[in-house]
């Protein structure tokens, strides 16, 4: 069963992901970042930003998925953090592809490359994790609770 909360608005279409961060969740990598259900990470993992995520691309609402299949939507990923007692809050922009397939049953990555597989949920990002907000990472780094809010909205076809 899907766990997540898949919404939609008048402008758009909502995936929300919960996880949480690990001792390892560094944010160093430059074109992409991830988000995995495994419970554990290494240090190799520098764009993974949550582990335990409750759902993935294969879970997503079939009417998301058709809005992201157009290079003309674009998805916002807002990464927030419960970091005791305040909400970090960071933003990536990227855009949908028609060969995005939301067949991944593990993890979710967005990219900044044109790369697309069946983890991809957005390409052409204006970010990756090493730009996310370093207290953000920090806050993950320690543990905390994540909510990755992606929404899409639809472009011409």
């Amino acid at each position: 069963m899907n766990d997540a909360d898949a919404t939609s608005t008048e402008t758009g279409h909502v995936e929300r992901i919960r996880a949480r961060g690990h001792e390892n969740v560094s944010g160093e990598h430059g074109s992409t970042v991830e988000v995995t259900t495994d419970d554990w990470l290494t240090p190799a993992g520098d764009c993974i930003v949550g582990v335990e995520a409750d759902t993935t691309p294969a879970d997503f609402d079939d009417t998301f998925v058709d809005a992201c299949q157009s290079s003309e939507a674009t998805i916002t990923a807002e990464f927030a953090v419960d970091s005791g007692g305040e909400t970090l809050t960071d933003t990536i922009t990227g855009r949908g592809d028609p060969e995005i397939t939301f067949e991944g049953d593990r993890s979710l990555v967005g990219r900044t490359s044109e790369y697309v597989d069946g983890r991809t949920v957005f390409v052409g990002a204006d970010g990756a994790a090493a730009d996310l907000d370093r207290e953000l990472i920090d806050a993950l780094a320690d543990g905390a609770a994540l909510t990755l809010t992606l929404t899409v909205e639809p472009g011409e076809s």
